[in-house]
């Protein structure tokens, strides 16, 4: 074999995979080959004896592109998914033209696999321009070069139950999965926070809890009747976990995210009124994130998913009342998690790898992702510090936008490199100059 076609091996050395023991790496051709430790190859890694876990899998990120290039791209959402240690993301269907054809979800797709700093999994819309008044092009967009498999109106609900039960029904056909946006639209008619005493407080008017929990419990009993695959985005209160909880305790094939912002931040925040706190659904009370952290726990919540929403500063640097909602999250996530979950006690590293790639791997059918750390496997991989300590900063972010709710906070953990395929993405903390060609 010439030197030209001999395949190299690198090293990553001196790793604890989910916290374990230190070991060597060896991947060869973007596979993991080797397991040990003293191994050679013809490139080395130091690990630095940090904690490695397999590549994150983010089910809900909005990247904008196309329609708003002034607040994210595929290329710098992927990017700051790579810094977050995220191999493969969900792009979620609320850009302009909706992602609701089968060229739309296709350019999306094809953007990602230009940019190469992460996969990038189109979500389908459910119906055609979010309008909620008929099914969008489900079949077309499974069977094109996307191989779309999660279909979502994230954004708007599907409030109508006739036509949620029909999609429900439509993606059996290949595996699919509808991910709703539980939000009565009735009982939040310009909703701008939690209901409670505080939001009577502000003088603000208030999101309930039973607008979430009544579409969540109407969707758990269409999903049983068509015998389909429901999944619930950013559950956010407790009386959602408890549904969640019992249908899955009757044999309901419902999986359910939380966001790592509703880990941690609650209602009391928008006492400043600053936009940046404002988001869909909105930061619940004190009670509701203990719910939520207990839900993640026991694996009634199965996942963590971002809901990486980036703004412009025009859109948030405003009004309470007409700022828009969303908030940044993939460059802060692991970091959040091990916060709120880790440092608590409530899990271990086993469950984040579940949570935050297995788990989310699987609902939304890729494959390649969310793997063990074994012999064979897609060395899609993430180095993680969690002794390290930093402050965030909006300028360093890669995002195009700055409306991260964390600023000036100081957070545990640090992503020390991020392999997609055995190529680095990210490396002593820094993007690559490009990023890994499939």
């Amino acid at each position: 074999m010439s030197e030209r076609e001999r395949v190299s091996t690198f090293i990553l050395r001196n790793v604890r995979p989910l916290g374990g023991d230190a070991v060597d790496i060896a991947v060869t051709d973007g596979v993991i080959t080797e397991i040990g430790e003293g191994l050679s190859g013809d490139e080395i890694v130091d690990g630095g004896g940090h904690l490695v876990l397999p590549g994150l899998v983010d089910l809900h990120t909005h990247l904008r592109e196309p329609g708003r290039e002034d607040a994210e791209t595929v290329r710098t959402g992927s990017q700051a998914a790579a810094l977050g240690g995220f191999t493969c993301v969900h792009a979620m269907a609320n850009t302009d033209p909706v992602a609701d054809t089968a060229g739309v979800v296709e350019q999306v797709y094809r953007l990602g696999v230009e940019h190469g700093y992460c996969d990038v999994q189109p979500v389908g819309a459910v119906t055609v321009g979010l309008a909620g008044e008929r099914l969008a092009e489900l079949g077309a967009m499974a069977t094109s070069a996307a191989g779309v498999r999660v279909f979502s109106d994230d954004g708007k609900c599907v409030s109508d139950a006739v036509l949620m039960r029909r999609a429900l029904e439509y993606v059996k056909a290949f595996d699919g999965v509808i991910a709703q946006h539980a939000q009565e639209p009735r009982l939040t008619e310009g909703a701008q926070m939690n209901e409670g005493p505080l939001s009577g407080e502000l003088g603000l008017t208030g999101w309930p809890a039973v607008a979430e929990e009544a579409i969540i419990a109407r969707d758990v009993l269409l999903a049983e009747h068509v015998g389909s695959r429901l999944h619930v985005c950013h559950l956010s209160t407790r009386g959602s976990v408890e549904i969640v909880r019992w249908a899955k305790s009757r044999g309901i094939d419902v999986t359910a995210e939380v966001t790592p912002h509703h880990l941690l931040l609650t209602d009391d925040l928008v006492r400043s009124y600053d936009p940046i706190y404002k988001v869909n659904p909105p930061l619940r009370s004190a009670d509701d994130v203990a719910a939520v952290r207990e839900g993640l726990a026991d694996g009634t919540i199965d996942i963590v998913a971002t809901d990486h929403a980036p703004h412009p500063m025009e859109d948030k640097e405003c009004e309470w009342n007409v700022a828009a909602f969303g908030m940044l999250g993939l460059e802060t996530a692991l970091s959040v998690v091990q916060q709120t979950m880790v440092d608590t006690g409530a899990i271990g590293w086993d469950r984040v790898a579940e949570a935050m790639s297995a788990a989310p791997a699987r609902i939304g059918r890729v494959s390649g992702h969310g793997r063990p750390l074994a012999v064979g496997e897609p060395a899609n991989l993430v180095v993680y510090d969690p002794t390290a300590r930093r402050t965030v900063e909006p300028a360093a972010s890669a995002s195009l936008s700055r409306n991260t709710p964390y600023a000036g906070l100081e957070l545990p953990g640090r992503v020390v490199a991020t392999f997609l395929r055995g190529r680095p993405t990210v490396l002593g903390g820094t993007l690559s100059p490009e990023g890994v060609l499939s």
